[in-house]
């Protein structure tokens, strides 16, 4: 497995269509920070957890908007263990997210995780 490998989800394993992304924007829970937005809605009928992320193009260029994306879906993947089954999370990055280190976007995520309660103890 490559070094890109360990960053990304197989496609089962993200949110994808329009549709799935509309579905947790209208029936889910968000909580909003300086850094990202958290979607999180549980679906019964899902095994695992499935993720989207959307980087905005306001936020900047298209390296800036992918060095987001990256350190973001490195974030819930390593979280991974810890996310409850059935979930489908959509992660929206903000414009302060292009300045944030590494570790600002980490407190902030693991802080939007904990109050929509999506963490197994």
């Amino acid at each position: 497995m490559s070094g890109s490998d360990d960053l990304s989800f197989p496609k089962t394993r993200r949110l994808t269509l329009p549709a799935e992304f509309a579905r947790v924007k209208g029936q889910g829970t968000t909580q909003r920070g300086r850094l990202l937005v958290l979607g999180a809605l549980r679906v019964k009928e899902e095994k695992a957890f499935r993720a989207g992320f959307v980087t905005p193009k306001h936020i900047g260029g298209a390296v800036i908007r992918n060095r987001v994306r990256r350190r973001v879906r490195d974030l819930v993947r390593t979280a991974q263990p810890r996310l409850e089954r059935g979930l489908w999370l959509v992660l929206v990055a903000r414009g302060p997210a292009a300045r944030a280190s590494y570790q600002q976007l980490k407190d902030e995520w693991l802080h939007l995780a904990e109050r929509a309660s999506i963490l197994a103890p």
